[in-house]
């Protein structure tokens, strides 16, 4: 049995960001497994701010996390002793049906009293799906629980950092 594709959503960023404990207990029991976590890149792009702290925090939390479809990011997969195999769901991005899947979602979703849906929030569960078994950390588990409803998805989990 394979580990599970790690996923950090928006929350989980912040969260190791700002040093809480259990994010970053969590992220750093990530160095074993095979697969890095993966970011989103408007994941990140919502966190990112040109703040010296943040920067800071951020490029070493993505030293050990790999962002889809950037040309500088560390590889998906860590290397073992046959070598460093490819991550297939990372080697193409989003088509067409899945922005439709996730417009969709959005449109169905049943979020909390006063939440509003959110795009990054919603790109975080098809990815994590596309992945197979995989696991979504985030600091707010009722939006990705919520969207994970809407799309269906089988064997993603989802662990709160709170």
């Amino acid at each position: 049995m394979s580990a599970r594709v790690p996923v950090h959503d928006t929350g989980m960023l912040i969260a190791l960001s700002d040093r809480k404990a259990k994010a970053v207990a969590l992220h750093e029991g990530l160095g074993t497994v095979p697969h890095r976590a993966l970011v989103l890149g408007p994941v990140l792009a919502q966190v990112w701010r040109p703040l010296p702290a943040l920067v800071h925090a951020l490029s070493g939390v993505l030293k050990d996390c790999t962002v889809p479809q950037a040309r500088t990011s560390e590889p998906p997969l860590r290397e073992t002793k046959a070598g460093r195999p490819e991550c297939l769901a990372r080697a193409t991005g989003p088509d067409l049906a899945d922005w439709r899947r996730i417009g969709t979602a959005l449109g169905r979703t049943a979020l909390a009293a006063k939440k509003r849906p959110d795009a990054v929030d919603a790109r975080v569960a098809p990815a994590a799906a596309r992945h197979g078994s995989a696991v979504i950390f985030t600091s707010d588990p009722g939006d990705s629980e919520a969207y994970l409803t809407a799309l269906a998805p089988t064997d993603v989990h989802v662990v709160a950092v709170r």
